[in-house]
This record gives structure tokens, C-alpha cells and sequence, in this order.
């Protein structure tokens, strides 16, 4: 479809829409209410904050999915402001860190969360920290009730956005979103996903994170569907959601699809008005049992908070694939070392990956141009931009028709005994193991050298872990590499998730085998899966004491090297 070339202008599209745009809880608003709302919001911004120097007001949001979080949105769209999306899943003094980089002017927040601001060390003034629900902030919108749109014209680079990765690989970045990118993009994913004005889209992913606002909030605003949203995702009310909005659409992210799944079936599920759900990182086996749930389709894409370019499923996709290229784009798999393509993947009678040459990285050819920064982030961006050319940090193959398999994140590239192999690999044999939901897979050192895989497990809702079963199932694999075997098993409750719904390792990771959930080892290399008790676990440190590798233990062990 056609669009115009900014989010501005798009979000203008809906002054004077009367039709349905926004349902909460036991509210509804018209697009032009909507509209209506933001500028009423970029009127009492303008009150509070002086206009800063060389570059636009930078508006902080901390709330959950409200209706305040779409109204500033729109104000700013309008108004040439960039909105900061506050991940509210991370610690206060995180959030400081975040919000002093992003060069916040006015922080909005309601009162579960002004703990996380309450304190500064962010540099906002208090008199610029907004309360939704405070007499404050109900009497500056009154004062400012019906106020004119915005008079500003943003240009296609001004900002829209900084949009926080989920900092599932490090400590989150600020993706520069500008007017110009999120207006062209608009076009494209419309038709992607299906939507109409007729269409119901049901926004229960997080508004501070790039996917709700691109996959969902701003499609609705581009076509005028309207949006049912609520304050957070759960497993438990999703059903409900579905049927009393009416939704034809959702979007998702990560574990989504799997804690669905994990609840008790609605009778009215199987005739739900769903026709597509659209998202990331589900597995296989979600992917099927959720289309036969819902009787919807489920549409998954590859994708970056940085919208370099995208790699996207179609009818033909082979499974377990990411899919290909649309629009001519040059995407490759590099050597991250010589920056040369990586031969085509090779499969084995197993379908085993037979030369982890064909694994790389995931590069835009000639596409850094695309790439429109992280703020105030040089050192990250030359991690990105090599020449004319964009590296994703993402690893992948591709087989010999040219489509991409994911292999993980450039830090779950594993290496034990001399061997090469992808954590991705791993992962997705551990999951099709009997009652397991996910088992993400990293590496933790030897106590002689070099490292050991393990992974962590997290169980289907009834099951429990049959460390006999479990063995027997890997020792059954035929495409389970000899050094691929997870040395240590951990099961947990509940495996640690990002803000934006992703899995984070980097706990993980830091607690390795030091944790207070049961743990298992293997023994040498056999099929046999031992508890780690407290005799077991002594003699393990005592073997990294031996071998001069204190160092490597786990920091949580607070043993002195």
C-alpha cells in the first residue's frame, strides 16, 4: 500500500477519524480522539520542558501498556519529539543509566513505577516526572484540553524513536528509529500481516520494545484497525483477550506462543476469530500446535531493533528455516574472520550440519547506509559497520537453495574439544525431548581447560525430569554431535526472560551449576546423569583449585583464586 514518507503524517492521517481505535479494559477511543490525546500531551510537555538545543525533545515513557503510552506516542510523532521507551523489567539503577544516555527531558511514569525514577541519578528535574494518575497531571490536561495539533513538519531523519535492544547479548543500545525509516516501513508490513481497517489487533507485547510499536501500533494507526490492548501479557488471560476483543491479529515475541499453549484450553478457541499471529523465536512444534489451537496461521519473521533488513518465512520454507530475502536485498553469511561468504551448509543421512564452515554471520552487503545508529554509541556501531556493509551479530547457514537457518547470537557460538558448533543446534534437539518447554544452551568452563556445554531446563506444565529418560532420549539423537552432550543439567522453574519476552542467558550463565535448583552431571560420556550434591560439587572445585582455574568458577561460588 502507499503511505506517507513519515510517522508524522501518518499519525495525522487519523485527526478527524471517527472510527474505533483503541480498546482498555472498560474504555474505548476513536482515532481522533486519539490524535486529539497526543497533542493535548505535547502541550503540556511544551509547558514543562524549554525546547533543547540541536536536537529534539526526548520523551521518557515508564508505564505499561496504557492508553497514556499510545496518546504520547502520537503527540510526539506529531510534534517532532522522540519517544524512549523505559524497559520496566530492569533494576532503577539501570534505568538511570538509560535514561541519562538517551538524554531523557521529561519522564512519564505511573505510581507502580516511580519507584524505579523516584530516587534520580537520571538527570531529570522531579517537576519533569510525570505521574498518569497523580491531581498534577490531571490538572495540566485539563489546562491543556483541546489543544491544536502540533505545528511542526519533522523531516524523514529527525527521530522518532530510541528504541533500548532487549539486551538479551549485553547491556541494551538505543536504536535510532527516524521519521523517514518508520514511515517506508509502514507500507511493507501492513500487507505483511494482513491488516485491514476492519482488522482487530490484540497489543499485549510491551510498548517500551520496538516489536509492539512496528508489528502492531503503528500498522493500526497506517490502515486505521482498531487496537485491543492491555496492560501486560498472560498465558492465563490470553484466551479470554482473544474472544472478548474480537482480535484477528497479534503480534509476539519469544516464549509467547509456549505459554499459551501451557494453559487449559477455552472451548471457544478452536472457532477464535484469529487469522494470523505474527512474531519470533517460536519453535516448530508451537508454531503447529498454536495454528491447530486457534485455527489461525502463525507467520514468523527475522528481524533487528536496527531494521536493516529482514528475512521472512513464506508458504515454501523448508522447516526449521528462517526463510529468505524479499526485495532484491543482498543478505549473506560471512566469516567473521576473513569476511568471506561461508560455504553452503551440508546435511548428513541425520540431518546433522556437516562442516561448521558454513556457519557465519548473518551481513547486510552494502546495506550500512540502512543502518541509522545507536545513540551516543560509536564503539557499538563499528561493532555493526564494516566498509559499506552491515554485520548483524546474529549467526545463521544457509542450505544450497539459499535459505537462512538461525544458529544463535554471536555469543552462542560454542567450542569444546577443538569442535565449533552453535548453541542453536543444540537447543533445538534438547527440544524435541518428552516434557521439556525450553532449554536454552551456553557454555561454562572445565575445571582443566577449555569449556563444557550445559543447559538449563524448563519443564512443561506436570512434567518432571527423568534424568534416565533423558539420557536415553539424547543417546537415541542421531544428530546430536559427540561433544554436543550438555556435561550439566539444570532444571528451574522458570528460565530468566528479558522485558521484551526473549530468553536471557546472561544469568545463566553467571550462576552456571552455582544455583539452588537441582543440578545433573554426566558421567564421562556415557548416557548416565548424576545429581550434583554438595560431595560432588566440592570435588568439582576442588578440581578447579587443582588445575589453577579458580578464576573460572562461577562468581556466585565466592571462592578466592
Amino acid at each position: 500500500m502507499n503511505v506517507p514518507s513519515t510517522w508524522a503524517e501518518i499519525v495525522r492521517l487519523r485527526a478527524g477519524d471517527d472510527g474505533l481505535g483503541l480498546l482498555f479494559e472498560d474504555d474505548s477511543w476513536t482515532w481522533a480522539q486519539i490524535v486529539q490525546a497526543g497533542a493535548d500531551r505535547m502541550a503540556v510537555a511544551a509547558e514543562l520542558v524549554p525546547a533543547p538545543e540541536g536536537r529534539p525533545l526526548h520523551i521518557g515513557i515508564l508505564l505499561d501498556n496504557v492508553p497514556d503510552f499510545v496518546f504520547w506516542i502520537a503527540g510526539a510523532a506529531m510534534s517532532g519529539a522522540a519517544v524512549v521507551g523505559i524497559n520496566s523489567s530492569r533494576a532503577a539503577a539501570e534505568l538511570a543509566l538509560d535514561i541519562e544516555h538517551a538524554d531523557v527531558d521529561l519522564i512519564v511514569t505511573e505510581p507502580r513505577l516511580l519507584a524505579l525514577v523516584a530516587d534520580g541519578g537520571h538527570g531529570v528535574p522531579p517537576e519533569r516526572v510525570l505521574d498518569i494518575e497523580s491531581r498534577r497531571y490531571r490538572g495540566l490536561l485539563a489546562a491543556h484540553a483541546g489543544s491544536p495539533l502540533p505545528d511542526a513538519t519533522p523531516a524523514p531523519e529527525d527521530h522518532a524513536f530510541l528504541m533500548y535492544s532487549s539486551g538479551s547479548t549485553g547491556r541494551p543500545k538505543a536504536v535510532i528509529a527516524g521519521q523517514g525509516r518508520m514511515g517506508r516501513l509502514m507500507g511493507a508490513i501492513v500487507d505483511r500481516i494482513e491488516l485491514t481497517r476492519e482488522s482487530r489487533t490484540y497489543l499485549c507485547m510491551p510498548l517500551f520494545h520496538g516489536n509492539a510499536v512496528i508489528m502492531n501500533l503503528m500498522p493500526a494507526f497506517t490502515i486505521g484497525a482498531s487496537i485491543g490492548m492491555v496492560r501486560k501479557f498472560s498465558a492465563s488471560r490470553f484466551s479470554d483477550d482473544i474472544h472478548r476483543f474480537g482480535a484477528t491479529y497479534l503480534n509476539y515475541v519469544g516464549r509467547a506462543l509456549s505459554y499459551v499453549l501451557s494453559q487449559a484450553e477455552d472451548p471457544r478457541d478452536r472457532t477464535s476469530t484469529l487469522r494470523l499471529a505474527y512474531g519470533t523465536e517460536a519453535s516448530e512444534m508451537d508454531i503447529a500446535r498454536f495454528t491447530e489451537r486457534f485455527g489461525c496461521r502463525v507467520s514468523e519473521g527475522y528481524g533487528s531493533s536496527e531494521g536493516v533488513f529482514r528475512i521472512n518465512r513464506t508458504n515454501d520454507t523448508p522447516p526449521g528455516a528462517l526463510g529468505s530475502v524479499p526485495g532484491g536485498l543482498d543478505v549473506r553469511v560471512l566469516d567473521q574472520g576473513t569476511g568471506r561468504e561461508c560455504p553452503r551448509a551440508r546435511f548428513d543421512e541425520h540431518g546433522r550440519l556437516v562442516d561448521e564452515a558454513a556457519v557465519g554471520e548473518i551481513v547486510g552487503v552494502g546495506l550500512a547506509h540502512a543502518f541509522e545508529g545507536y545513540y551516543k554509541n560509536p564503539a557499538a556501531e563499528a561493532e555493526r559497520i564494516r566498509g559499506d556493509d552491515f554485520w548483524s551479530g546474529d549467526l545463521a547457514y544457509r542450505d544450497e537453495e539459499g535459505w537462512f537457518y538461525f544458529a544463535g547470537r554471536s555469543s552462542d557460538w560454542l567450542r569444546v574439544d577443538s569442535e565449533n558448533f552453535s548453541a542453536a543446534q543444540v537447543e533445538q534437539i534438547l527440544r524435541r525431548a518428552p516434557g521439556i518447554a525450553v532449554a536454552p544452551v551456553f557454555a561454562v568452563p572445565d575445571p582443566v581447560t577449555g569449556d563444557r556445554v550445559m543447559c538449563v531446563l524448563e519443564l512443561e506444565r506436570g512434567a518432571s525430569f527423568d534424568a534416565v529418560g533423558f539420557g536415553r532420549f539424547l543417546g537415541a539423537q542421531e544428530d546430536l554431535g559427540a561433544k554436543w552432550w550438555p556435561s550439566f543439567v539444570r532444571v528451574t522453574e522458570r528460565v530468566p526472560l528479558t522485558g521484551s519476552n526473549k530468553l536471557d542467558k546472561a544469568p545463566l550463565r553467571r550462576a552456571a551449576w552455582a544455583t539452588d535448583d537441582p543440578i545433573w552431571v554426566r558421567r564421562g560420556r556415557t548416557e548416565v546423569y548424576e545429581p550434583l550434591d554438595a560431595t560432588a560439587r566440592e570435588a568439582l572445585i576442588a578440581q578447579f583449585v587443582e588445575h589453577g582455574r579458580s578464576t573460572h568458577l562461577p562468581a556466585l561460588l565466592g571462592v578466592t583464586p
